[in-house]
């Protein structure tokens, strides 16, 4: 391989008059770095580059720097692929050409630039420069920076996170003497060619008394600001500035010194009687000592581009030098794993999506807190804290996770009114994203009702076997037992819940059931164990002919009550997974009955453990008569038409 290349450099070297890595190329080891040798015709034009368009936006896959379009025409692409790296450009020898001054660099600018190894081999890695502007959908989202909504309560925060990720997923509602926002939601923004992960935080009142929701909230949000970038400033024109916005900023410049934030001044859709109502509206914000504000309206989407324009500048810095620090590694810019875009992917290893739902005051907030090892949602002895549906992210032994929690689950009565009728359509939402529920009890009222499940909890678990999820049962609180006097009555209620639950939920057979303490942190490893075994059984797929060896032995244990009406399965087949979904192929216009239907699917789960998951069955007819064109037939066809007419021969007779 090596001589091919000397003999292909020394060739291009005759053609164009260029030795390219001359060095290099005659041994394996050499020294740290190798130049780029004179060029002896100074006016070939193929060997002039722009350096501003060479190294503009290279992409990377895996490390390796793909080559862009300027360097295909020239003869530095053979050396690209040998270098198998990043493109580095000497800042402290060559500063113009990084300076983005975009002058054409001939081969006598070239002899600056050193390309060196780690190693001090020629395998040699370099670094890419970047430069504006840049590319976000090809950044990695954990690299992206974040953007956090701050402001006093209703002046449009949820509306504005709802308009920069184009989704409604905030709880939006008029209170002004309640807070419908209580946790921080977290998105992927979407304004113009900018990407960035944006915080949808609560109001903040700085003044609120000690251990209330709203003190709680403010102490949230301070927790966060240590790991945000900017912040937008959220006032609302209409009312002018309040004195509560004056609070905030003072509270912002404590908890957030590095941080300017820009003044946004939402609802400016309503400034519209006057010419100069949003030049007086904007003196008065600047009293805030932040800049020049921006009018927007987050309902109508006005003064977005002036948003745009306002953060591209600090968000493109941001990511220039992130960029730039990690180029060494792979920094996530460009598309990554080619091969796995090729190949075919693990349904198993795509990225699982928990709910976690039950009734009010079961201990969900708490549950996902303890999943997720910190304090990412609000807390408390309050029923119905949760409001809005909380959407995160985290990594489990190498998997995505994407972790729901949801408001308490009510029975819609029509009698609903504020926030809670919201929050329970919301929580029915959730439940059709979900892959896996997991359903919460409360083990101390399971003890009190002397039952494992109330009627509203039945009606949450058949709703999730219905939409075909899998379902995990967390019985939480059990810290509260150990404490009772009947010293028997743990191992009782760990022994009698699953089979109760069984008996309540007879469409699935084999549902896992977790003890945990939520609030002393136990049982954390077991609910992820069970929930991921559930999805890995949930997105399993069985080959036909495995299934059919598995029909014949099935078929022949089976008691029919009929012989001589006995429907014969021509063969049986998986059609998809997520859920596991069957099809039956059976002779005639014999049906299976409901009976028959339910002894597949308890020995499917039985003999391929799949329980926990609902599992569907169809069945196809096949007609006992070969019918359309048989001049058309495949020999296939043929033999299977032969079959089917033997059968109807031996059935005459």
């Amino acid at each position: 391989m090596s001589h091919s290349w000397v003999r292909a450099l020394s060739s291009r070297k005759r053609h164009y008059g260029v030795g390219i890595l001359h060095r290099s190329i005659s041994s394996s080891s050499g020294s740290c770095c190798s130049h780029f040798s004179k060029v002896n015709n100074e006016n070939n034009p193929l060997f002039t580059v722009s350096f501003r368009s060479l190294f503009n936006n290279a992409n990377i896959i895996n490390g390796n720097t793909l080559i862009p379009p300027d360097l295909k025409c020239c003869p530095l692409a053979p050396r690209w692929h040998l270098y198998r790296g990043y493109v580095s450009v000497v800042q402290q020898k060559m500063p113009e050409l990084v300076s983005g001054s975009g002058e054409d660099v001939t081969s006598s600018d070239l002899e600056q630039l050193d390309f060196c190894s780690d190693d001090g081999g020629t395998d040699k890695k370099v670094k890419v420069v970047y430069e504006k502007p840049i590319d976000f959908t090809k950044i990695d989202t954990n690299l992206l920076p974040t953007v956090i909504i701050v402001g006093r309560p209703n002046v449009g925060k949820s509306a504005l996170y709802n308009r920069l990720i184009r989704r409604r997923e905030a709880l939006v509602y008029n209170t002004p003497d309640d807070h419908v926002t209580r946790d921080i939601r977290e998105g992927i923004a979407k304004l113009g060619d900018l990407r960035f992960k944006v915080l949808d935080s609560a109001g903040l009142e700085t003044e609120a008394a000690s251990g209330s929701i709203l003190q709680r909230t403010t102490s949230m949000t301070a927790n966060v600001l240590a790991r945000t970038q900017f912040a937008v400033f959220l006032i609302d024109v209409r009312a002018g500035l309040h004195p509560l916005d004056l609070d905030v900023g003072k509270w912002f410049r404590k908890h957030a010194p590095g941080i300017k934030p820009i003044v946004a001044m939402n609802k400016s859709e309503s400034l519209c009687d006057g010419v100069g109502s949003i030049s007086d509206a904007a003196d008065e914000a600047r009293m805030l000592g932040f800049g020049d504000p921006i009018a927007i309206s987050a309902e109508t989407g006005l003064g977005m581009a002036a948003l745009h324009d306002a953060l591209q500048p600090l968000i493109e810095d941001y990511m220039l030098q992130v960029l730039n620090n990690n180029c060494d590694q792979d920094n996530g810019y460009g598309p990554s794993h080619v091969d796995d875009v090729a190949g075919e992917v693990d349904e198993s290893k795509l990225p699982l999506q928990l709910a976690i739902i039950g009734r009010p005051n079961v201990g969900k907030s708490t549950l996902l807190n303890t999943l997720l090892q910190e304090e990412r949602v609000l807390v408390g002895p309050e029923v119905g804290l949760t409001r809005d549906s909380v959407r995160t992210q985290f990594q489990y032994e190498g998997r995505t996770i994407y972790l729901v929690d949801t408001a308490g689950w009510l029975q819609r009565t029509g009698l609903e009114k504020g926030p809670s009728s919201l929050s329970v359509m919301q929580s029915r939402k959730n439940l059709m994203r979900a892959q896996v529920v997991a359903l919460v009890l409360d083990a101390e009222e399971v003890v009190k009702a002397r039952r494992s499940m109330t009627h509203a909890e039945v009606v949450i678990a058949r709703r999730a076997v219905e939409e075909g999820r899998g379902l995990v049962v967390i019985v939480n609180k059990m810290d509260l037992l150990k404490g009772k006097r009947n010293s028997t009555l743990f191992d009782k209620v760990m022994e009698a819940v699953p089979l109760e639950i069984q008996t309540v939920i007879p469409q699935i057979t084999g549902i896992p059931v977790v003890f945990t303490s939520a609030l002393e942190g136990r049982g954390r490893i077991a609910v992820m164990r069970q929930v991921i075994d559930t999805y890995e059984k949930w997105c399993s797929r069985l080959s036909t002919s495995r299934l059919n060896r598995w029909l014949r032995k099935v078929m022949s244990r089976h008691s029919w009550k009929d012989q001589a009406a006995q429907p014969k399965i021509k063969y049986f087949t998986q059609v998809k997974a997520r859920p596991p979904t069957f099809v039956a192929f059976t002779s005639g216009k014999t049906q299976l009955s409901e009976t028959d239907l339910r002894f597949l699917t308890k020995s499917l789960k039985e003999d391929f453990d799949l329980g926990g998951i609902p599992i569907r069955i169809m069945q196809r007819s096949v007609p006992r008569k070969g019918g359309g064109n048989r001049s058309k037939s495949t020999p296939s066809a043929g033999r299977m038409a032969e079959r089917f007419l033997s059968d109807k021969r031996t059935a005459d007779v």
